[in-house]
């Protein structure tokens, strides 16, 4: 079953997801309807135990609802067999993490070549592929080292080339920023807002207001519930709010003037 609309890429309907922990049962989502466009750049945020991370699991294909529909790309996600699911989660979808996920013993293209290892479909280009992904987050003279040479910075940058590598319709970035400090944080977000305005649509989740604030739209989830929705008025520009400020060179030199 499909629902067409040229500009929807994400649907939800009535969507709920219940847990069994032994004779407990826990409602992490209690009807979500949410609707993204292609190209727009959304932030849910919410407090711990809210549902985010089950809301970005049944986005990322990574799970199914309990009941409700799920509409990827006009397809009915929560019809689909886990086969196909996988197959869907590999080609539609580009994931970022907190934690970066990388491989600690392969080098920066052995880590973004993963998703098209795994690809069921035939890949042709496949090194042009993982090296423009690479030029992309500007990590072309590191594609030989291993993580364990990177900062997180570096590292993240190598997960966004990862997420890159298979042309998804979607991005989604799990609080991408919260092992960085302020300035990486902020090159990560000029990353996904350039990603942005080349049309990808991106999905964040943060618990910071400052990073929302990077997006289009902002959505609150309490309770396994959407509680409201904001349009992002003043967005904040990464690459005007990087202007103000100092390197970690600038703030290593001021720490040491005496």
């Amino acid at each position: 079953m499909t629902e067409n609309s040229k500009d929807t890429i994400i649907k939800t309907i009535d969507i709920t997801k219940v847990y069994r922990i032994g004779n407990i049962k826990v409602n992490a989502l209690r009807g979500v309807d949410l609707e993204i466009k292609r190209g727009e750049f959304v932030a849910i945020m919410g407090p711990s135990g809210s549902g985010k991370s089950t809301l970005m699991n049944i986005i990322g294909c990574l799970d199914t609802p309990t009941s409700g529909k799920y509409f990827l790309s006009g397809i009915d996600i929560s019809k689909i067999g886990d086969n196909e699911l996988a197959g869907i989660r590999n080609k539609e979808v580009g994931f970022v993490f907190q934690t970066f996920n990388l491989l600690s013993r392969t080098n920066i293209y052995g880590n973004v070549e993963l998703p098209m290892i795994y690809s069921k479909d035939r890949v042709t280009n496949k090194r042009k592929k993982v090296l423009d992904a690479i030029e992309s987050v500007g990590l072309s003279d590191w594609i030989k080292h291993r993580p364990s040479e990177l900062s997180g910075g570096e590292k993240q940058r190598v997960a966004i080339a990862r997420a890159l590598v298979n042309q998804p319709s979607i991005i989604l970035a799990d609080e991408p920023t919260g092992n960085l400090d302020s300035r990486t944080g902020e090159e990560i977000m000029l990353i996904f807002q350039k990603l942005n305005n080349e049309g990808k649509t991106i999905i964040l989740v943060t618990h910071e207001l400052d990073i929302a604030r990077h997006t289009h739209k902002i959505i609150y989830l309490r309770d396994g519930v959407i509680h409201g929705e904001e349009e992002v008025a003043n967005r904040l520009s990464a690459e005007e709010e990087l202007k103000d400020m100092p390197r970690l060179e600038e703030r290593l030199t001021e720490k040491h003037v005496i």
